[in-house]
């Protein structure tokens, strides 16, 4: 389903950092899966530089390798959850694709526009999302568990039940839980995240076309970082925010600063004069 077999599995760990313990080997079980989404989440940066630039978000496996394994680059969620995908299907997980409706941006309905992933251990279904940016959980949470609140690095989550089978992730921000998103039991496999994507990436009224979005979901000692348009956000457990004014010329050193991002010298010169001329 998720194309693991064509995977540099190898490649792929070694860019997240992934160790292992003593070299255990690798098996589909919570430990690993605990341990590969939060190297994962920890290794590569959300980022929709590309739709920026121009150029397609290309969704087939070896493309995602390409750019985030062996280019050093980041992603958004399609990127991101795809290639996690391949690699915990690699390893031997089952995993399903989910469609997500972001609730962070009030109460209107909004569309299934992210992608997260259902990986089943010993019975047990996780949610794994390596690609909300800097509000998404750094590691699985359970859903056959709602209400269950689970604690991760100064950063508290749970999922809570609806109506129809709906199930809406929550993160507790200065003593108030704020819905992230909600998503449906329904199945979501690549051939829909091709489509979703395309709304993502081109779409006038999507809000990865037209701005620059970066993001990181910190650890337990650094900030969540975000850097949407011209703000930078820093995001605090205690929920503490900080916001500052990023200008062009300062773009890329915010981006190799706070998000470790290095562009080749051509796309930096293209980023900068796009960010230039909205000024």
């Amino acid at each position: 389903m998720w194309s693991g077999d064509e995977l540099d599995l190898d490649a792929y760990l070694k860019r997240i950092g992934y160790e292992g313990d003593g070299g255990r080997e690798l098996c589909p079980d919570l430990r690993t899966l605990k341990e590969v989404h939060r190297a994962h989440t920890g290794a590569l940066t959300f980022e929709n530089l590309d739709v920026l630039l121009g150029r397609p978000v290309e969704l087939d496996i070896k493309a995602v390798e390409d750019k985030l394994v062996r280019g050093g680059r980041g992603g958004y969620c399609y990127e991101q959850n795809s290639l996690l995908a391949a690699a915990l299907e690699r390893i031997g997980f089952e995993v399903s694709g989910r469609g997500a409706r972001n609730r962070t941006r009030g109460d209107a309905l909004r569309p299934v526009t992210h992608a997260v992933l259902v990986v089943t251990v010993e019975g047990e279904p996780w949610l794994c999302d390596a690609g909300f940016g800097y509000q998404g959980p750094r590691d699985p949470v359970p859903l056959g568990r709602p209400g269950t609140e689970v604690e991760q690095g100064g950063w508290t989550y749970r999922v809570r039940a609806e109506e129809d089978g709906v199930l809406a992730l929550s993160l507790l921000r200065g003593g108030a839980w704020r819905d992230l998103y909600a998503f449906s039991p329904q199945r979501y496999h690549p051939v829909d995240y091709v489509l979703l994507n395309h709304y993502s990436s081109s779409h006038p009224r999507s809000a990865f076309v037209g701005q620059v979005v970066v993001q990181h979901p910190g650890d337990a000692v650094r900030t969540r970082r975000a850097l949407v348009g011209r703000e930078l956000t820093l995001l605090h457990p205690d929920g503490r925010i900080e916001r500052q004014g990023v200008g062009s010329g300062e773009l890329l050193a915010v981006l190799d600063r706070e998000f470790g991002i290095r562009l080749s010298a051509r796309d930096a010169a293209e980023l900068v004069r796009i960010q230039r001329a909205g000024d």
